[in-house]
């Protein structure tokens, strides 16, 4: 009787016995974002040096870069993405260094004219 009150989960039977996702087609057991990581350092460093916004892509670029190097490290994921996650951790990187410095001198153009506006 007791078996048949059991909360079961559709897709792995009970949940006590929750089983591992299935490999997925190159057999491993999670999907890569190293294209992800890769594409959003692209569009953060060059979308990001024409208009200024899209730079904020960078530090995510850099995340997800590093996520994915743990993963394969880890062997959850294909090891055969390696150099795209560690391009766009790169880019990521170089991109959060430009989006740091470009705050630095707002900060310090802004200190500047206020400073100047306060003497003068």
């Amino acid at each position: 009787m007791a078996g048949a009150l059991a909360i079961r989960s559709p897709r792995t039977g009970p949940l006590s016995t929750a089983a591992p996702p299935p490999p997925t087609a190159t057999g491993y057991r999670e999907r890569s974002r190293a294209t992800t990581a890769l594409v959003t350092g692209i569009v953060g460093l060059a979308a990001g040096l024409m208009t200024g916004v899209l730079i904020l892509l960078c530090p995510v670029a850099w995340l997800v870069g590093q996520q994915e190097l743990t993963a394969i490290d880890d062997g959850r994921r294909d090891p055969a993405n390696r150099s795209r996650a560690n391009a766009g951790r790169i880019m990521g990187i170089v991109g959060t260094a430009l989006l740091v410095l470009s705050l630095l001198i707002v900060v310090v153009v802004l200190a500047v004219t206020v400073s100047d506006q306060a003497s003068g």
